[in-house]
């Protein structure tokens, strides 16, 4: 298991429970960061919003979630992630490169492939999806736990689970770090 503590700025540990923002969390993102574990993780999308709409309430987020010391990171460039004042950025592997000093760098993985470019662009870590069913891709194939572990061993990053989790679902597959969107919604 891939449970070692990686540290990624002023002495704060990767986090271990990562909520990712969609459309359909929106109205209760202000509550479900404050009830995350103090040094969570917020990984702002919100896609469906334009500029500068997105910026504003991107602004807004990250200022609640640094209350309880969460890292925000933002899925844009960069660059939109310095201006905005990010932690760190997430996309696919190719959307990470080149690096960038001082950004966390969190990529999508779906297969070895994908697995195996998040390595050779060094990210600092890889979501990796989806273990379970999901309301984001319904009846799409899933990992489900014995390719998910195998897919995961093949990382040089730490692996975040993403896809249908939730707290219960993270403890029955004895993974130390995962992400939802509803499961902490």
């Amino acid at each position: 298991m891939r449970g070692y503590t990686v540290w990624v700025r002023n002495g704060k540990p990767l986090p271990r429970v990562w909520l990712i923002s969609d459309a359909r969390n929106d109205d209760i993102l202000e509550d479900a960061l404050a009830s995350l574990p103090r040094g969570s993780g917020f990984l702002y999308r919100h896609y469906h919003l334009g500029d500068p709409a997105r910026r504003d309430r991107f602004a807004a987020l990250r200022r609640v979630a640094r209350r309880s010391g969460h890292l925000s990171i933002l899925a844009d460039s960069a660059l939109t992630a310095r201006e905005w004042g990010a932690d760190g950025i997430y996309g696919s592997p190719r959307s990470l490169y080149p690096r960038r000093a001082g950004l966390l760098h969190l990529a999508t993985a779906h297969d070895l492939t994908e697995i195996g470019l998040a390595n050779r662009l060094r990210a600092d870590a890889v979501l990796l999806s989806p273990v379970f069913p999901t309301r984001s891709h319904p009846g799409d194939a899933v990992l489900g736990p014995v390719r998910f572990r195998m897919l995961a061993a093949r990382s040089q990053a730490p692996v975040i689970a993403l896809g249908g989790m939730d707290e219960n679902r993270a403890e029955a597959l004895d993974w130390p770090r995962w992400a939802a969107i509803d499961g902490l919604s």
